[in-house]
């Protein structure tokens, strides 16, 4: 179908998507909102891993010269409710479209075309970053939308380590170089891997995942087989391309601490990582250790921004970050208006039995602390930064 010098076609089978590949990247390089998570090789893969078949609805919007200028990677989700999500599930921290700067008018292509898409279904995007190109899409929607909070994201500007030294008190900041010093002494080496040498590399961060998190509570699916796939398909095209940086820390010669950090021209965010326990045992601060690497690292790039991704983890506000919420942008056509209050409905109920369940916690734990029992075990922690 055409709208005006512009056509769009929806990719229906992974085959399809799969050769996409090169166009994508392209596009993913003139949309200057777009985050590691909107690469080809992230998308792809993910839906290699994750995806059903029949489900994909990967949007597309071509000039009359056939030059890809916006893509909405979408896939029909499960539940008894019509609905159409972006790709990229729980472990993506940032969805968004594709929409190429130089070309304005791809964006109400876009919307339209989105619309026809959803065929009567609500359309829902999560984690949609603030200024990601899916605000373009909400603000040219013409039916029924709705924005509600999604997760909270913390971020840190992207200086070297002596720079975020300065956003904290003195005395902490004193405590942070100690930390440093004794790193140094210990002579830990920090190593960025090669293309050729991540897929190894990724399998001694898997492995030092689950041993650092054994016994203890861990998010299931980051030591899934499938989770371990993706990653394998995903990251190494990724770091040919400086997507992605594999990084691995040695002490005397062995891996005691890996790192996958994922990098787009304006940001970069620690993702997953892996730590020998044994590191606790020499008083190492691993938090200390992948902070200053990656902030040495997304400084020279030239980044702008440190993101600590979705989670608001006390030990992340020691360094004083920025919140930064994600947002859930609903839209509907006007037949399925109800569809969307509905759906808006359960997710603000969702949010409410969450809020409750987080402030009796922290009821209980302070009860407990008032009459001197020993703690209360908390939620499950997300597997990411220590």
């Amino acid at each position: 179908m055409t709208a005006g010098a512009l056509r769009t076609e929806v990719c229906r089978d992974e085959e399809g998507f799969g050769r996409l590949a090169a166009e994508w990247t392209a596009l993913y390089g003139r949309c200057s909102s777009a985050t590691p998570f909107q690469s080809h090789s992230w998308l792809h893969s993910w839906w290699l891993s994750y995806g059903r078949l029949g489900a994909l609805r990967v949007v597309l919007v071509r000039r009359g010269d056939g030059a890809l200028v916006a893509a909405a990677p979408l896939m029909r989700a499960r539940g008894p409710l019509p609905v159409l999500t972006l790709l990229g599930g729980s472990i993506t921290d940032f969805t968004d479209v594709l929409l190429d700067d130089g070309c304005p008018e791809a964006v109400p292509a876009l919307v339209r075309a989105v619309a026809r898409t959803a065929r009567g279904a609500v359309v829902d995007l999560r984690e949609v970053r603030p200024g990601a190109a899916g605000e373009r899409v909400f603000a040219h929607w013409r039916g029924p939308r709705r924005r509600l909070p999604d997760s909270l994201c913390l971020e840190l500007p992207a200086v070297p380590m002596e720079g975020l030294l300065e956003r904290i008190p003195s005395g902490k900041a004193q405590r942070v170089r100690a930390k440093l010093r004794k790193l140094d002494a210990l002579g830990i080496d920090a190593r960025v891997v090669t293309g050729e040498e991540v897929p190894a590399a990724l399998d001694r961060l898997l492995a030092l995942h689950r041993l650092q998190w054994q016994g203890r509570g861990v998010t299931a699916e980051h030591t899934s087989e499938r989770f371990a796939q993706h990653l394998n398909r995903a990251v190494r095209p990724m770091v040919e391309r400086g997507d992605a940086m594999v990084t691995e820390f040695r002490l005397a010669g062995d891996v005691v601490a890996a790192d996958l950090t994922l990098m787009s021209p304006h940001l970069a965010g620690g993702y997953l990582y892996g730590a020998d326990p044994a590191l606790r045992d020499r008083k190492v601060d691993v938090a200390t250790m992948l902070l200053r690497h990656g902030a040495r690292e997304t400084s020279a790039g030239g980044r702008a921004t440190l993101s600590m991704l979705r989670g608001s983890e006390p030990y992340k506000h020691h360094w004083r970050p920025e919140p930064v919420r994600n947002s859930r942008l609903l839209l509907a056509g006007r037949g399925t208006a109800p569809l969307l209050w509905l759906r808006a409905g359960a997710a603000g109920a969702r949010s409410w039995a969450a809020r409750q369940a987080r402030e009796r916690a922290w009821a209980g734990r302070a009860l407990d602390r008032m009459k001197g029992r020993p703690p209360r075990s908390g939620p499950v922690r997300r597997a990411r930064r220590p």
